[in-house]
């Protein structure tokens, strides 16, 4: 979740001779909604998420002398393995989700990323970066609007509920996609042989 594994991938790459003049690199991070940062950015993830960010610095100088640059994107949040293990982290996605699709805004991964190469990095124009010299691809999510309807819905939801005043439905086939699950034109009733490529 740090920047060490950042740092040996181009370590790796500069002793090798294959790091191309101008190379861009970017690390992918998260910031979200002041409820979620007990548990995300004010926890040992959030650790993480700054060591990531001065990893960038030192790469940004490493990087200086052949014209490269390394960036933290701050992304959306998305359904992934990691999000669906942190606390408070499902439900706010769900509430999120409900909201931006209501709003058109919503974006999935391939959206997102697509934006970020589009608009920010080979677009022959300067990345739009925050105060502190990250990407921010999140402002769909933090628009105040957005964060003022999931912030109503929040102290409304309960058990009883979820399914009406959140998008769980989203939520939980595209978990269960993350794990081969839901996915259309698979026959999850097929007989399968578990010795299947075993002699």
């Amino acid at each position: 979740m740090g920047g060490e594994d950042w740092q040996m991938w181009m370590d790796a790459l500069r002793q090798a001779g294959v790091l191309a003049d101008g190379a861009i690199t970017v690390a992918y991070s998260y910031i979200g909604p002041e409820v979620t940062w007990p548990i995300y950015r004010d926890g040992s993830i959030g650790v993480a998420k700054l060591d990531v960010e001065a990893t960038a610095k030192k790469l940004n100088e490493q990087l200086a002398a052949s014209g490269g640059k390394a960036y933290v994107s701050i992304n959306k949040a998305l359904v992934t393995q990691a999000s669906s293990a942190i606390p408070v982290v499902p439900l706010y996605i769900s509430l999120l989700y409900k909201v931006m699709k209501e709003k058109k805004t919503h974006e999935g991964c391939i959206e997102q990323i697509y934006r970020l190469f589009a608009h920010n990095l080979y677009n022959g124009a300067k990345p739009n970066l925050d105060s502190a010299g990250r990407i921010r691809i999140d402002d769909k999510e933090m628009d105040a609007a957005v964060q003022a309807e999931v912030d109503a819905l929040w102290p409304q939801v309960t058990t009883e509920n979820l399914k009406q005043i959140s998008d769980y439905e989203s939520y939980s086939s595209e978990f269960l996609k993350l794990f081969g699950f839901g996915l259309d034109g698979v026959d999850y009733k097929a007989a399968v042989d578990p010795a299947m490529g075993q002699s």
